[in-house]
């Protein structure tokens, strides 16, 4: 049997079963490379989760093996869980000029500045990294300094596209380049890692510069409004865009949401954002403007609650009020799951008097059908691995491979976890690794599992009931209680009866308990817990959480 080190494994640690949290590892012999490092948001179900990053056992088994991490661009759902990995897995980090920039803001946040090696990586370059040579490609997406990544070891060259377009006239920088895709498959690819996320849809998706004459026509209109856009914090050539119809219509423009402001501060010292000396103005000075002078750019365009433009929306921002009159543009898509809530915040608008414009005003930053036939035309891929995506999105782009003339038995569709072993002989999925979410609630990290999840659950849908009572040791004799407590179950003024009946039910119990010859403090609670919620399911059916207490003096 083959020695399984001879052959390259690429294993997905996150990012195919949602968008975000995408995390790839590439394993050659000891040499073990990782691409991206992403986090995703919360589902609706996580309460009180802030943000979820990958599961990294398999990291921490190999990381006396990684050489490095390397980055397509500088989205969250690529970069956001890199603070958090690196604290359990240190390795050196590689990326392009405003995706490091990015990253730097992180580890600064992290305390993380000193502790971390990094190098900025141009176009063209490649890097070498124990058996791994990894060449940065120049791609297309919705922010700057985004890459394709040409990874070759001896088992053969896979090309990552990372999220990418083909767009010929970006706003900022070159276009794609095409020409290395085509010399690359030439030379013979292995295999293709592609953006799967509009591969349902047909067709090309348009240049980010059709948005600047939507933009100027909006300016144009609404020549005495006050304008709001509200956008992806990322998306640096959207704002470059609203600063340039800003200039052309002379209104100063605000940044405000803290992720935006970060984004922006960050890309105007790198010289990815040009603008005329005092076009920008803090959200202070904005008392010394008139509304036809005034444009905001802000974050919120996916409803989140904590966005600053869900606290205009909400009447809690503490430097903005929505009045009758304000023009609010929506420059973004709702990413499945978030419809819901970028409705509920353009209803707020509306109902505040605000005009709120969204058709024609985004330009999706993933590449459509007929974009995804271009990659594979000019690679020719032996093997194709669809990613990013949902599993939808992935069978989507499966079929396009197939009509490409990839074999549908050299089309893969993982799940995270899954162990691709492959070289230009055969390739299969032949183990799975720990992978899956780690929620970070706060300074916590992993410490909100299952169990507490059902338990915020139970206690968002039923509420609980606490029972607490005094005990005298030694002689048993009950000193105080039972006082039943409730929070969230029911109004407890307009309850006085059922906590009442409740109490002498806690009451019979305690009493059948401390009439026997020996006491145990665990069957007690179990028997209050039972006879309490046999009780209240009979009288509302609903089952809060109840918690005894016994105090023992």
């Amino acid at each position: 049997m083959e020695d399984k080190k001879t052959k390259l494994r690429i294993i997905p640690l996150g990012g195919l079963e949602q968008i975000g949290m995408n995390i790839t590892a590439f394993e050659y012999g000891d040499s073990v490379v990782i691409v991206d490092c992403g986090m995703a948001f919360p589902e609706d179900d996580m309460l009180g989760v802030d943000l979820v990053v990958p599961e990294i056992t398999y990291l921490k088994e190999h990381a006396d093996q990684i050489k490095g991490f390397v980055f397509t661009h500088g989205h969250e759902d690529h970069i956001g869980a890199t603070p958090y990995v690196l604290k359990a897995v240190n390795a050196p980090l590689y990326a392009t000029r405003l995706t490091m920039g990015l990253i730097e803001h992180k580890l600064e946040e992290h305390g993380l500045s000193n502790n971390v090696r990094r190098k900025t990586v141009k176009y063209g370059q490649i890097i070498n990294l124990g058996d791994f040579k990894i060449e940065f490609i120049r791609t297309n997406h919705s922010i700057r300094d985004s890459a394709a990544l040409a990874i070759t070891c001896p088992s053969g060259t896979v090309i990552h596209t990372g999220d990418f377009k083909v767009d010929y006239t970006p706003v900022f920088g070159d276009p794609i380049d095409l020409q290395r895709f085509a010399e690359l498959g030439k030379k013979g690819v292995l295999a293709l890692l592609c953006d799967s996320t509009n591969a349902e849809r047909e067709g090309f998706t348009s240049s980010e510069r059709t948005i600047g004459k939507t933009f100027d026509t909006v300016f144009a209109e609404h020549a005495l409004s006050r304008i709001i856009v509200a956008t992806f914090a990322s998306n640096v050539d959207r704002v470059q865009q609203v600063i340039n119809s800003a200039q052309k219509f002379d209104r100063k423009v605000v940044v405000e949401g803290r992720s935006m402001v970060n984004i922006i501060d960050t890309a105007m010292e790198l010289g990815y954002i040009n603008a005329a000396p005092n076009t920008l103005i803090s959200i202070d000075q904005m008392k010394n403007y008139t509304d036809e002078q005034l444009v905001i750019v802000t974050t919120g365009s996916q409803g989140e609650s904590m966005a600053a433009l869900s606290r205009m929306a909400a009447g809690i921002h503490k430097k903005v009020d929505i009045k009758p009159g304000d023009v609010i543009v929506f420059s973004s898509n709702p990413i499945p799951g978030n419809e819901k809530a970028v409705s509920k915040v353009m209803n707020e608008l509306i109902s505040l008097g605000a005009d709120v414009i969204f058709q024609d005003t985004h330009v999706s930053g993933h590449a459509r059908q007929e974009e995804i036939k271009l990659i594979y035309s000019l690679t020719k891929p032996k093997y194709a691995v669809p990613v990013h995506g949902e599993y939808r999105h992935r069978v989507a782009q499966a079929k396009l491979a197939n009509e490409m003339g990839v074999p549908k038995e050299d089309i893969f569709i993982l799940r995270s976890g899954d162990v691709l072993e492959l070289d230009y002989d055969d390739a299969s999925v032949i183990d799975q690794v720990p992978a899956g979410a780690v929620m970070v609630d706060g300074l916590g990290i992993g410490d909100v599992g299952n169990v507490v999840m059902r338990d915020r659950h139970k206690l968002s849908e039923d509420g609980i009931i606490i029972v607490a009572i005094t005990v005298e040791g030694g002689s048993n004799m009950l000193l105080a209680g039972p006082e039943v407590i409730s929070r969230g179950f029911v109004y407890v003024k307009e309850s006085e009866d059922l906590i009442e009946e409740a109490r002498n039910v806690v009451l019979e119990a305690i009493e059948s308990n401390l009439n026997k010859k020996t006491l145990d403090w665990n069957k007690m609670k179990n028997d209050i817990r039972d006879r309490l919620s046999g009780f209240v399911w009979k009288r509302t059916e609903r089952r809060p959480m109840i918690l005894p207490i016994i105090m023992e003096v």
